[in-house]
């Protein structure tokens, strides 16, 4: 059960930071009024409309693999091994169980007790 949480949460951080790389990349909807007026080129490696298609459906994906492994990492961690019965307090005492204290060792007369030099 650990590897699998290992991997959901391997999954979930990947899929995160990648999509947050691809959500700073993407061009705004304001970034073609500019592109009209002269300020920078609208031309890129994916084409004009091309890289809007590829990285908002790359993102959509990521999104749902995102979501997915959220969900899962949610179902995975509300699974009780102790059983549900009972306050917090007595399920902690049962999964473990506190020792007694100790009585510190008394002595057998008030003359071991006097300090000598």
């Amino acid at each position: 059960m650990n590897v699998v949480l290992t991997i959901l949460l391997a999954v979930q951080l990947i899929s995160a930071l990648v999509m947050v790389g691809l959500i700073l990349v993407q061009h705004g909807k304001g970034a073609d009024m500019g592109a009209a007026f002269g300020s920078g080129g609208s031309g890129s490696l994916f084409g004009a409309s091309g890289s809007a298609n590829f990285l908002s459906r790359t993102t959509a994906v990521l999104a749902t693999i995102f979501f997915a492994s959220t969900l899962a990492l949610a179902y995975f961690g509300s699974i009780r091994t102790a059983p549900a019965s009972g306050s917090v307090l007595e399920n902690a005492a049962l999964v473990a169980p506190v020792p007694a204290p100790v009585a510190p060792a008394v002595a057998a007369s008030g003359a071991a007790q006097i300090p000598t030099k």
